[in-house]
C-alpha cells in the first residue's frame, strides 16, 4: 500500500484489531449491498479532531490532546516522533462529509465498501508550529511510545479523488483554520 496518496483501491493488511475490524466492516457493507441490495454507505475517516471530546489515548489522539495541553499548560509531551505525518480531519468536515454522502442520490454512489475522505496531513512538529502562531510561548517535547510503531504502519496521506468525483466531497478546514477554532473553543 502506498504511504502517500493511499488510493481508494489498494492492498490492505491492517496490523491492529482496530484496523482489522474496520476492514471487516467495509467488506460486510459491500456484501450487504451486493447480496441484498441494501443502500449501505460508509466513509474511511482519517484521524478526527474535535474540541468537544477529550482524547482517549489512541494513536491520532495526540492531535487533540496537544490543543488541550497548549491551553491548560502551555506545553505538550508528544508520544510520536516530531516528523510522523498522519492524515487528519476536523470534526465539522467529518460531519459534513457524512451528511453529504447520505444526501447523495444512490445512482452516484459507486463505492459500497467505504469512501476515502481526506482533509490535511501533518506531523506533531507542524501542528506545534500552527499552535505557536496563536500561542507563541507554547513548547513541545517528544517521548515516543508504542503508538509510534502503530503510526508508521499507517498512510501519511489519502487520495480521496473518488469521493470528490462521485459526490463532490471537499474539506473546508486546513491546519491553521482548525488550530484557530480549536484554541478558541477549548476552555
Amino acid at each position: 500500500t502506498p504511504v502517500t496518496n493511499t488510493p481508494q483501491l489498494t492492498v490492505m493488511e491492517p496490523q491492529t484489531i482496530y484496523g482489522i475490524s474496520k476492514l471487516a466492516g467495509e467488506r460486510l457493507c459491500e456484501w450487504y449491498f451486493l447480496k441484498h441490495g441494501i443502500d449501505v454507505r460508509s466513509i474511511r475517516y482519517p484521524g478526527l479532531i474535535s474540541y468537544k471530546a477529550e482524547p482517549g489515548g489512541g494513536t491520532t489522539d495526540y492531535a487533540v490532546d496537544i490543543y488541550f495541553q497548549a491551553k491548560r499548560k502551555g506545553s505538550y509531551d508528544c508520544f510520536l516522533e516530531k516528523d510522523t505525518i498522519l492524515p487528519m480531519m476536523y470534526m465539522p468536515d467529518a460531519l459534513r462529509a457524512t451528511v453529504d454522502l447520505m444526501e447523495t442520490d444512490a445512482e452516484q454512489i459507486k463505492v459500497r465498501s467505504s469512501y476515502n475522505v481526506a482533509a490535511m496531513s501533518f506531523s506533531p512538529e507542524m501542528i506545534s508550529e500552527s499552535i505557536k502562531k496563536q500561542l507563541p510561548d507554547f513548547t513541545i517535547t517528544y517521548t515516543p511510545d508504542f503508538r509510534q510503531q502503530i503510526a508508521v504502519t499507517w498512510p501519511q496521506s489519502i487520495d480521496d479523488s473518488i469521493a470528490r468525483n462521485h459526490w463532490n466531497w471537499k474539506p473546508e478546514y486546513d491546519l491553521d483554520a482548525m488550530t484557530k477554532d480549536m484554541l478558541a473553543n477549548i476552555r
